[in-house]
């Protein structure tokens, strides 16, 4: 089974551009109520995975207020955790060794473009139903 399967595509994932503010970007995020979220370029390509802690501990070590952030890039946010993308030729073992340690994992088709995710959730339902049939 591939990781296609699983996927929840593109256009029905919230993402941030690596060009948003920081403003712009924790507003997007409080309003979708994300704990953290993936960053494309302009070309598409998964850049990194941003969460509210990277922005805290950011906007604390500079002691920046809201009106600040509105000239700060999310370029210059440097990640805590590595969230790691898999190619969509994937099988679901490689998938599986990655969500355990991340509530996603970003997918890129065959050029390195991000086309969507696949959540600790989808997996967990997956493995779920597989357990029940074995009952």
């Amino acid at each position: 089974m591939n990781v296609l399967f699983f996927l929840i595509p593109k256009n029905n994932v919230e993402y941030l551009y690596d060009t948003y503010t920081i403003r712009q970007a924790l507003e997007k995020m409080e309003n979708h109520r994300y704990s953290s979220i993936p960053v494309i370029n302009k070309e598409g390509r998964y850049i990194e995975t941003l969460s509210t802690s990277d922005f805290l501990w950011f906007i604390k070590e500079r002691d920046l207020s809201i009106f600040a952030c509105e000239k700060i890039s999310i370029k210059d946010i440097k990640p805590y955790r590595s969230n790691v993308a898999i190619r969509i030729d994937k099988d679901i073992t490689e998938l599986i060794d990655l969500i355990a340690n991340q509530n996603f994992v970003p997918v890129e088709d065959d050029n390195g473009v991000f086309i969507g995710i696949v959540t600790r959730k989808a997996i967990i339902d997956f493995l779920r139903s597989k357990i029940k049939k074995i009952d």
